[in-house]
């Protein structure tokens, strides 16, 4: 509303107030008039039908002020909209008139009055304006500051599909899956039609997995520090399914473990096991597919104010029951890594950092990698210098070599100012730095070239140590996850000219070498290796697999369990998992000599080997030595129900053939 109208419905509540309560009624009103406003009500109209009538009212200051009067036209000639126009007209004239001669009557208090109430109004006005002005500013600068946080999430760039989509198009993506989609159909013949899932951010629900049976939660714990600690709780239900689960894992049973996916489908522990073994065995898609399940129970589980896309929600690895988020999250991001969805890699590896900033899973040392696969080249440099930790970031092999990368395309792309250095400086810090990573980078990318075994003849780069078991197992994994970096030419030579510079710069004044070798022992002084939690192969691209017949020795074949009767599962039901031993069985150990590694490895998935005894079973349970199930002091049927019996040494054991 402008200054104009507002004026005129000021003059409008003054003339109203004046006219019942000091003015008499005019004996000369017309009869129009009169019949137009019958009673005082009426009278006084609704502040915003001026702007309806903008167009038609006069605003009689503007006349008396310009001295002008309005012509009447004859009422002959008038048209009836026109006659109604006059009329109002006339009125609002009379009006002014009117509000006029009470502001004469009364002298200056009146118009003082009415300056006030207009000052008033203004006043309060802009108070009005500035409250939801702040409002809209605090707002603003909230997510503003969402958006800006290092560590903040974008949930649109979680969808896989859709990455896909920006790389392929959207025409190939659509026939891959209208061609999956009708294999599914034809493979699953018979099952029910697809249910309506709820709508989660890190994965999307199949048409085909069970509804989500709410056997997992999430609790609130406290506020520290302006962030929000939650953990996960399980129910009755999911508390015996992981009674089960222990007990079929105490005697590596791989059957019973896929059995409790049966009756208790979002099991996060089984969904987690099962993946394993199928991607030991080669199948990527179906392992892929219980991790995405196990995701999706984790987030539907998730507290109304668990919002960890923000970067202000912790969830500690600390807590047992937090643990699976973190494992699931950290196979997610391989897998989408894999994909080729690296954006939807950064992100994810985002989360994990922020969830726990003790980064337990080790993202700190795999996010610049997706960083530059994602060329999100800006955004590393601007998390190298604002993310805080007990060390400088750039210290670590990783931030060192590949902010150099970083810099070397955005000074392809023009965006780097003038007084930062430039790639082949930071390359030549990083070579300085770690030069036992050049080594191990020529031999793993491989780099054949005449020109790379003379630099590596070089007495700094031949003889060079890491220092530290810290150090060079940072290193280890840093070559073992971006080493398809230094496949390109062009990062090849900027490898190539740094390494160089190093050269002439040591032949020139070897001192430098002995002060970064002095920033190196100073930065990992430690004289254990603090990140051997971390293991090298989880950070790899390639994925060992195990024959299917070492798979199939693994599981306890459901007729065999049945033949034998073993009362011990229920035992271990019973007592929380624990398989109680006879101590008759104790004495009886299995020859691990000879063993495939990868098998251990895989037997490791089901029964950790923290709990094996030395050179014997977890529990005694079975032996699956040379594919033969046995049980000391005991008889094993075989699967078609006929025993044979060697009593040939001392009678008191029986041999089940299979």
């Amino acid at each position: 509303m402008s200054a104009r109208l507002l004026r005129r419905v000021l003059e409008q509540q003054e003339e109203h107030q004046s006219r019942f309560a000091d003015v008499e009624p005019d004996p000369d009103d017309d009869d129009d008039e009169a019949a137009e406003s019958p009673n005082p009500r009426s009278a006084f109209q609704n502040p915003f039908d001026v702007l309806e009538d903008q167009e038609v009212v006069v605003d009689v200051s503007e006349e008396t002020s310009a001295g002008k009067m309005v012509k009447e036209e004859p009422s002959g000639v008038r048209s009836s909209s026109d006659s109604v126009a006059s009329r109002k007209q006339k009125k609002k004239k009379k009006k002014s008139k009117e509000t006029l001669t009470s502001v004469k009557g009364k002298g200056g208090e009146a118009e003082k009055s009415l300056d006030e109430i207009l000052k008033n109004l203004s006043i309060q006005s802009n108070d009005q304006k500035s409250t939801g002005k702040d409002k809209l500013v605090t707002n603003t600068m909230i997510q503003a500051d969402h958006r800006q946080s290092l560590l903040a999430v974008e949930p649109k760039y979680l969808s896989a599909e859709n990455e896909l989509r920006r790389i392929f198009g959207s025409k190939v993506v659509s026939s891959f899956e209208n061609s999956s989609n009708s294999r599914s159909r034809r493979t699953n013949v018979g099952r029910r039609g697809g249910l309506n899932h709820r709508k989660t951010n890190l994965v999307s629900p199949s048409g085909y997995w069970p509804r989500w049976d709410g056997s997992l939660s999430m609790e609130f714990l406290e506020t520290k520090d302006g962030q929000n600690y939650f953990r996960y709780a399980h129910s009755a239900s999911y508390m015996q399914a992981q009674r089960a689960f222990d007990a079929a894992k105490a005697i590596h049973d791989v059957n019973g473990i896929a059995s409790i996916l049966t009756y208790h489908p979002y099991h996060v522990e089984s969904l987690l096991t099962i993946a394993e073994i199928l991607k030991f065995s080669g199948e990527h898609q179906s392992a892929a597919d219980y991790i995405a399940k196990c995701l999706y129970a984790l987030e539907c589980a998730w507290h109304p104010v668990f919002t960890p896309f923000h970067a202000k929600c912790r969830l500690l690895y600390s807590h047992d029951t937090n643990k699976p988020f973190f494992s699931a999250l950290f196979t997610h991001m391989l897998n989408m890594d894999r994909r080729g969805c690296h954006r939807c890699a950064l992100e994810i590896c985002k989360l994990l950092i922020s969830i726990d900033s003790d980064d337990p899973m080790g993202a700190l040392f795999c996010v610049d990698y997706f960083a530059l696969r994602a060329e999100e080249y800006a955004w590393l440099e601007r998390f190298a210098e604002e993310y805080r930790t007990d060390n400088s970031i750039w210290l670590f092999p990783n931030f060192s070599y590949s902010l150099a990368v970083s810099r070397f395309y955005l000074e392809k792309d023009g965006l780097v100012d003038a007084e930062k250095a430039t790639s082949a400086d930071l390359m030549k810090q990083a070579l300085m730095l770690h030069p036992l990573a050049l080594k191990k980078l020529v031999e793993k990318t491989p780099l054949k070239e005449a020109v790379w075994t003379k630099i590596l003849n070089h007495v700094f780069f031949g003889s060079a140590k890491a220092g530290s078991p810290s150090l060079e197992h940072l290193i280890r994994i840093y070559v073992e996850r971006s080493y398809l970096l230094w496949r390109l030419p062009e990062l090849q030579k900027l490898l190539k000219e740094s390494a160089h510079l190093v050269i002439d710069s040591i032949n020139v004044n070897s001192r430098e070498a002995r002060d970064w070798d002095c920033v190196r022992k100073e930065a990992f002084s430690s004289e254990r290796n603090e990140y051997s939690h971390l293991l090298i192969s989880d950070f790899s691209d390639s994925v060992p697999t195990v024959p299917p017949e070492e798979v199939r020795n693994m599981m306890v074949d459901p007729r065999i369990a049945e033949a034998m009767h073993d009362p011990r599962i229920a035992e271990a039901i019973r007592n929380g998992g624990e398989v109680l031993m006879p101590e008759e069985e104790e004495g009886h150990l299995p020859d691990l000599r000879n063993r495939n590694p990868l098998m251990l490895l895989l037997e490791g998935l089901v029964v950790p080997l923290a709990n094996m005894r030395e050179g014997g079973d977890a529990n005694g349970a079975y032996d699956h030595v040379n594919g033969n199930d046995t049980r000391a002091g005991g008889d094993a049927n075989e699967a078609n129900g006929h025993v044979e019996e060697d009593r040939e040494n001392s009678g008191s054991n029986g041999n089940a053939d299979q």
